[in-house]
């Protein structure tokens, strides 16, 4: 049997103890506070935050920790654990959107992005990260640490949006921004607000319409593993995960051009306008009928299909039909595969060993070219499924995967 590494979260005294340790080395003196947010993994509704719809993700216990202390000029210094010896500096005064290259475009991207958004009271930095989200997994490391830089800027510049819902939904705009325009790594606002919004023992119903105030965007519905006898297994396919090398940004603009072909101002409202139909299958032929291009369709049939899944799968696990949940993931990830082509063959090939291997069910998550898996098993039975992946990963030339098990977690918060 191959080995697999299960990849187990920080505890708040070692996140705390490895970035103030880092903090101290790099730049001498104390640390104003230590921080921390969650990487996430989304259940089910995938490529849908950018089409107005609906996603469901939870937050991880595994988080990104970072020990800051503000500084009195413009000069932002930063350093992480991954390279402890190679500090990153960027001037905040006249940076532009791209300005900064790197790992540390992210961090110093949440204070630009700030200062652009009015609170010109945001300066400087000295900061130091330590992790346990993996990188690249697609488990949304860089959210974890623009989040986390997010709110420890709030704090030490007492701007005041952390301590409520509807305030953070603030700091999750200077977050995005960040990633989008200094880092160029599109995204949709999934990650930032799972990192930011979810609660313990639940997952967030994250509902991307634009109309809709920040409290009216979520809905904490309880997903409580345990209490149903399952395990959610993740697995880090370790294939190469990239989202700014164009393939996002592409599906994102056909998805737009779609919606500007179909007279709507975005496909939330085709998938809204097909459920509420007396014949929805009728109504989806209609609205694909209507599309020319076939690459354009498969992707508009992924979107609207997935949007009607999310709740889908919400009413199925709260009635513990796990089966019907399960069935949900597979649809997802077929269509995943087959129709918005997000898919590469280490993700097919773990899903199709889970499925083999007793899950409920399992699908890709996150952006997809890359990244990881997720199968609803029975309890207990996730390190067997793991070491199956592995085997066959093995067997395929692969790189050797890793595994988590994911419980929803806590969202953003100081740590000291």
């Amino acid at each position: 049997m191959s080995y697999i590494e299960f990849v187990e979260p920080l505890t708040a005294e070692q996140g705390v103890h490895r970035s103030r340790a880092l903090f101290r080395r790099a730049f001498g003196g104390h640390e104003t506070g230590v921080w921390s947010a969650p990487g996430r993994v989304n259940l089910i509704g995938e490529h849908t935050d950018y089409n107005a719809g609906l996603c469901l993700p939870i937050a991880l216990p595994q988080r990104t920790f970072i020990a800051l202390k503000p500084r009195h000029d413009n000069i932002v210094r930063v350093v992480s654990e991954l390279k402890p010896d190679e500090i990153s500096e960027a001037r905040l005064e006249g940076l532009k959107s791209g300005g900064v290259k790197g790992w540390a475009a992210y961090p110093v991207g949440v204070a630009w992005a700030l200062r652009t958004m009015g609170f010109s009271r945001v300066t400087g930095f000295d900061a130091a990260f330590a992790s346990c989200v993996p990188l690249g997994s697609g488990l949304s490391s860089s959210a974890a640490m623009t989040c986390s830089t997010a709110l420890a800027l709030d704090d030490v510049f007492r701007l005041g949006f952390g301590s409520s819902d509807e305030g953070r939904v603030t700091l999750i705009q200077a977050a995005m921004k960040s990633e989008n325009d200094m880092a160029g790594a599109s995204t949709g606002g999934l990650d930032q607000n799972a990192s930011m919004r979810c609660k313990p023992g639940h997952a967030l119903l994250l509902d991307c319409r634009p109309e809709l105030t920040a409290l009216e965007s979520v809905e904490q519905e309880p997903f409580n593993l345990s209490e149903q006898g399952l395990e959610l297994l993740v697995v880090d396919t370790q294939a190469p995960h990239q989202l700014n090398d164009g393939q996002y940004a592409e599906r994102r603009t056909t998805c737009e051009k779609a919606a500007n072909i179909l007279g709507v101002p975005n496909l939330r409202v085709c998938a809204d306008q097909i459920q509420q139909s007396i014949d929805p299958f009728q109504a989806l032929k209609e609205t694909l009928d209507a599309i020319s291009d076939e690459t354009m369709k498969k992707r508009v049939r992924h979107v609207v299909t997935e949007i009607s899944r999310v709740r889908t799968f919400v009413r199925a696990f709260n009635e513990k039909d796990i089966v019907e949940a399960g069935r949900l993931f597979n649809a997802s990830h077929d269509s995943l595969k087959s129709d918005y082509e997000v898919t590469v063959p280490e993700l097919d090939v773990a899903v199709d060993v889970a499925r083999q291997n007793g899950a409920y069910g399992a699908r890709m998550t996150g952006g997809g070219f890359g990244g990881s898996i997720i199968a609803l098993v029975k309890q207990g039975a996730s390190r067997t499924i793991a070491h199956k992946i592995a085997d066959r990963f093995e067997a395929e030339g692969f790189h050797e995967p890793r595994a988590l098990a994911a419980v929803a977690s806590a969202s953003a918060h100081r740590e000291s």
